[in-house]
């Protein structure tokens, strides 16, 4: 009688110890969805300034607080949705009561400062963005012409935006043939960009492109490497998304497996 009282004993320790390690695990894991958030590249970089809280129960996570643009708010809900144990995300987050009336010209000169920000071909932080009655006036420096028209032809791609007058300075020392450009100088030597994050900002800038905002477009990202999936009408639509998508911070490869109907 001793040896099945025995065996009995050691299952029901067995089973105790599971149903006991099972909260805990879970625990454990929204413990870490939480504070993996909070070091991405997106909420450390873009989100940094804004109130955003994060709280996961069993991997369905709850952000709540406030945001300064519509668009911070996108970015932190595809960043927390990319994160390994994420099953689904309620997005409570409010812009602030500073935040611009949608469609005014500060609502416009935040969506392309934003949208600029996302590419690192472009040098936004040191571009000046004035908008009026959707004229959009670009002042700051440029590292070549080059980037000049890139810019250009960015911010004018952002919806809302009727014409674009660049009066940018193209820097008078050129970069050297061969020599990467300012931006992705600084993105090679600043910190790695996580696979989270890049999915999120690839996302984020296919829709506030005008030509790529309408597509359903999939992304998923490995290791810097980005896959598109998706449909778009034409072959020029799947290309744009491929052009927008590589100069993201972050990604070091597209693999553009969007179809065209």
């Amino acid at each position: 009688m001793k040896k099945p009282m025995f065996r009995l004993a050691i299952i029901a320790t067995m089973a105790s110890t599971f149903l006991i390690s099972s909260p805990i695990f879970a625990v454990g894991t929204d413990d870490q969805i939480e504070s993996t958030a909070k070091s991405t590249y997106v909420f450390k970089t873009y989100l940094k300034d804004d109130n955003v809280k994060v709280q996961a129960n069993d991997g369905v996570v709850t952000l709540t607080g406030t945001v300064s643009d519509v668009s911070h708010k996108s970015l932190a809900a595809e960043t927390v949705a990319g994160l390994p144990g994420v099953k689904s995300v309620d997005n409570k987050l409010v812009e602030n009561s500073g935040a611009p009336a949608a469609k005014s010209d500060a609502w416009l000169t935040t969506k392309v400062k934003t949208t600029l920000l996302f590419h690192k071909n472009v040098n936004a932080i040191g571009t000046e963005v004035i908008s009026k009655n959707g004229n959009v006036t670009l002042r700051g420096q440029a590292s070549s012409m080059a980037q000049k028209d890139l810019t250009t032809e960015y911010a004018k791609d952002v919806e809302g935006v009727v014409n674009v007058k660049n009066e940018m300075k193209v820097a008078s020392a050129a970069i050297k043939t061969g020599e990467k450009p300012i931006a992705k100088k600084i993105d090679t030597i600043g910190e790695s960009v996580d696979d989270a994050s890049i999915t999120a900002l690839v996302k984020t800038t296919l829709l506030y492109h005008r030509s790529t905002s309408a597509l359903k477009t999939t992304v998923d990202t490995k290791e810097g490497v980005v896959t598109l999936g998706g449909k778009a009408k034409t072959a020029a639509e799947k290309d744009l998304a491929g052009k927008f998508a590589r100069d993201v911070n972050g990604v070091q490869k597209i693999i553009n497996n969007i179809t065209v109907n």
